[in-house]
């Protein structure tokens, strides 16, 4: 069995899955936000609680709103008590075994490679659209977090191909200017609304709107889609490309994507596969358990 928790700003989830994947139990907690023990202690009761209703002993993974530095500190974690805090080992010591963290977007891209969306994939990109913006690596159904723990960060590199009226960008809590999270997030469709139409609406009313002001808004939020993506493909060409996220869920995102994708892309080629999540807000939860792989012989990989 293979227990997978998503620690969230508010709430922590946790599910055990069967080595199908086969969900065998799921339970949530409101977030202990600004306690680091209370947190560890949450999660553990979870793991605990999933055992005890399975009858079974899990490994167990845990997706962060952050990543991991190679001292075994967190770092970059917008649940911002988890920072500096040594998780993975604390949780360890809790439960008694090696637990896996990995961050969400990671997650995200392990869960969608493994029984998901891009199953047979070598090469995912996962891209999570809501509140903020992430990616995240997998090769060949393992997280990429790369040396320095980053790997996947697109949305802290800054939009490219900007025009001079999105220059320098909005300031990110980061510290630098013109994050892709700064532009394609659901927060930051609703400010460039606010900024360019005078009204105050939330993203996914902004998407479904068919007057002037919304088709402009959806289309400048395309193609700074477009860029940023285009960016990842010069850099890293994935065999797939997968959203999750609450704007993930608009369907013509998938139809109109591409042609403002190839543009940018060295070369004039685009045929990338663009896929919603399969597991939609589950994949996070889902890819945590899978930081314990299932074996897969090569010829289950898809390049």
């Amino acid at each position: 069995m293979r227990i997978g928790v998503d620690l969230g700003g508010t709430k922590i989830e946790a599910l055990a899955l069967d080595d199908a994947g086969i969900e065998l139990a799921r339970r949530r907690v409101d977030t202990p936000r600004g306690d680091y023990e209370g947190t560890l202690a949450a999660i553990a009761g979870l793991v605990h609680r999933l055992e005890e209703e399975t009858g079974a002993t899990g490994t167990v993974g845990a997706g962060i709103p952050g990543s991991m530095r190679r001292n075994g500190l967190v770092k970059n974690a917008n649940s911002t008590w988890l920072n500096g805090r040594p998780l993975q080992v604390d949780l360890s010591c809790l439960l008694g075994r090696e637990v896996r963290v990995a961050n969400d977007a990671n997650c995200l891209a392990v869960s969608e490679a493994t029984d998901g969306a891009a199953r047979g994939y070598a090469v995912v990109f996962g891209v999570i659209l809501g509140t903020g913006c992430g990616g995240g690596v997998a090769f060949h159904g393992q997280v990429h977090a790369g040396p320095n723990g980053v790997g996947g960060e697109w949305g802290h590199n800054p939009l490219p191909w900007a025009r001079p009226e999105e220059l320098p960008g909005p300031l990110c809590y980061c510290g630098q200017r013109g994050c892709m999270e700064m532009w394609v997030s659901g927060t930051a469709i609703a400010r460039d609304f606010l900024e360019t139409a005078g009204k105050t609406l939330a993203a996914k009313e902004i998407v479904g709107l068919d007057d002037a002001q919304g088709i402009a808004a959806f289309e400048r939020f395309l193609d700074r889609l477009g860029r940023g993506l285009a960016q990842v493909v010069n850099v890293l060409d994935p065999d797939v490309i997968v959203f999750g996220g609450g704007v993930s869920r608009v369907g013509r995102l998938y139809a109109e994507l591409p042609e403002r994708v190839r543009p940018y892309v060295f070369g004039g080629d685009f045929d990338t596969p663009l896929l919603p999540a399969m597991y939609g807000d589950s994949s996070g939860v889902r890819g945590a358990a899978w930081l314990w792989p299932q074996a897969v012989s090569p010829a289950q990989i898809r390049s």
